[in-house]
């Protein structure tokens, strides 16, 4: 039996958030335990309500108001890390792609996806914290690469082999422990490695190393 995934749909127009709601109903292991229609009402759902059910991922719109999709995701990230979050929106550029990875959004969706990418999306960010096509690895990449970026991961930023070996055992969801396990090394040496990674690639998070990893080849989610 398939463990029930809680999301939260966050979006001003309610024809989108009744229509995902529908959609979801005839999806059994994926039930929506909140609809809001702006991140001011979602954020005080989460404060307010610690009794009820809390949901595993978030799907976020870019443009709301008065808090946009931006500013709600950098709350997010800091008042409840453990929610994974994936942006539902119409503007599909690789800008704005990098810019919601950066700040360690889990997945990217544009708003016409149909059922079965919506699902398939929500069910690898709840396994592995991501969900990352080819498309998206392309636009970050260009996103990576270009020179007028405000915001980015740091592409080719000559990681050591050994911390390449950490970021690839990072990816596989090691915990520290594991990792010094596995590399006879102490759990104080595996955090200063993953500090220096994160560092070095620009990344706030685990996601943002994943999303590094799987963007420059030394990861792959197949």
């Amino acid at each position: 039996m398939r463990t029930i995934i809680n999301i939260a749909l966050v979006d001003d127009e309610d024809l989108f958030t009744e229509g995902l709601s529908l959609l979801f109903l005839n999806v059994k292991h994926i039930t929506v335990c909140k609809t809001a229609n702006s991140g001011i009402e979602f954020l005080k759902f989460l404060k307010e309500n610690t009794e009820t059910i809390f949901p595993d991922i978030a799907l976020v719109d870019i443009q709301m108001k008065p808090m946009d999709g931006f500013a709600l995701v950098e709350v997010l990230k800091d008042k409840y890390p453990a929610l994974k979050i994936i942006i539902l929106s119409s503007h599909y550029k690789s800008n704005v792609l990098g810019h919601m990875i950066k700040l360690g959004v889990s997945a990217f969706i544009p708003k016409n996806a149909n059922k079965e990418l919506l699902v398939t999306a929500i069910e690898s960010v709840n396994k592995s914290g991501v969900y990352f096509t080819q498309t998206d690895q392309k636009m970050l990449m260009k996103y990576m690469n270009s020179s007028s970026k405000k915001i980015s991961l740091n592409a080719n930023k000559g990681l050591s082999t050994r911390e390449i070996e950490v970021l690839k055992l990072i990816c596989l969801e090691y915990t520290n422990y594991e990792i010094a396990d596995k590399l006879f090394l102490s759990k104080r040496t595996i955090e200063s490695h993953r500090q220096k990674i994160l560092e070095k690639v620009g990344a706030k998070n685990t996601v943002g190393l994943v999303v590094y990893a799987i963007a420059s080849g030394i990861h792959t989610l197949l």
